[in-house]
């Protein structure tokens, strides 16, 4: 990979925006600015002078849609930025490949229960499982989020989330359950952290160790618990605005993907109760 030295003016401009004032993370940046020199170094030139004939050639090694999606979608998001700063005279946009729909997977709340009632809570590391798979299950919350959480995010039975997916905080409600199984977890730890989530050291949890920790309960990453969370909600009839403010969703779009639940329980009803059926 191209050292930092080696970057073209629009490419450095580019990376600094979404940085700076895009507030991107780093690793988010660092995806953009792998995936966009990749282009450049197959393509043998410079980015900015790409045209759409050399997008597909560079593209056209890419057999799996949805890495070619992340290229195209950094390379749009490069080209928008050069329109917009003026470093190119045309807008440029390419469209992405067609995926096959993928519902979200989810849990059961029993299955989620059975395996909670597994853990053996005799020890804080045990009651830090415990409430950690619990909470993620109560909350809806990503996993970036829940791990950068302290004491003070959570006031009255509010959880207050002020690092969520592009900056933007929001305000959920947790069940009781879950805050009394955090309090009797951090009564226990041995660890003086500000961070809820830690590690058997009294480090802050990383999400390696969060991600094991689901896996070796549940079989599941992290994220299914938050796609379980909406599933429980959209089936207890709650609003798709409402899933979608919880979620922290910028577009309703994107909650749209639990849409299936409503219409297979309208399905299932029909099938169950309708003579006819």
């Amino acid at each position: 990979m191209m050292s930092i030295s080696r970057l073209s003016n629009e490419l450095e401009a580019f990376l600094e925006y979404i940085s700076i004032t895009k507030a991107l993370s780093k690793r988010s940046v660092d995806a953009y600015r792998g995936d966009l020199l990749q282009i450049e170094e197959i393509s043998n030139i410079s980015l900015i002078n790409l045209d759409q004939d050399g997008v597909l050639n560079a593209l056209s090694g890419y057999k799996n849609k949805r890495t070619l999606n992340r290229k195209l979608s950094a390379l749009n998001a490069f080209f928008d930025f050069c329109y917009k700063s003026q470093y190119k005279d045309e807008k440029t946009k390419y469209k992405f490949a067609k995926l096959p729909k993928l519902l979200p997977k989810s849990l059961e709340y029993k299955a989620i229960q059975n395996s909670l009632d597994a853990i053996d809570t005799t020890s804080w590391l045990g009651l830090r499982d415990y409430a950690l798979l619990l909470f993620l299950f109560a909350s809806g919350t990503r996993i970036s989020e829940c791990l950068l959480l302290r004491r003070e995010d959570i006031q009255e039975g509010w959880l207050h989330i002020r690092h969520s997916k592009g900056e933007k905080e929001r305000v959920v409600p947790v069940a009781k359950v879950a805050l009394d199984a955090i309090e009797i977890y951090l009564q226990k730890r041995v660890s003086n952290s500000e961070y809820i989530w830690c590690n058997y050291k009294g480090a802050k949890l990383s999400r390696i160790s969060a991600y094991k920790i689901c896996q070796k309960y549940l079989r599941v990453s992290p994220h299914v618990l938050r796609h379980s969370y909406a599933t429980s909600l959209i089936r207890g009839g709650a609003d798709l605005r409402v899933v979608q403010e919880l979620l922290g969703h910028a577009s309703l779009m994107t909650t749209q993907i639990y849409t299936h639940i409503q219409r297979q329980d309208l399905k299932e009803t029909v099938e169950v109760c309708h003579p006819l059926a």
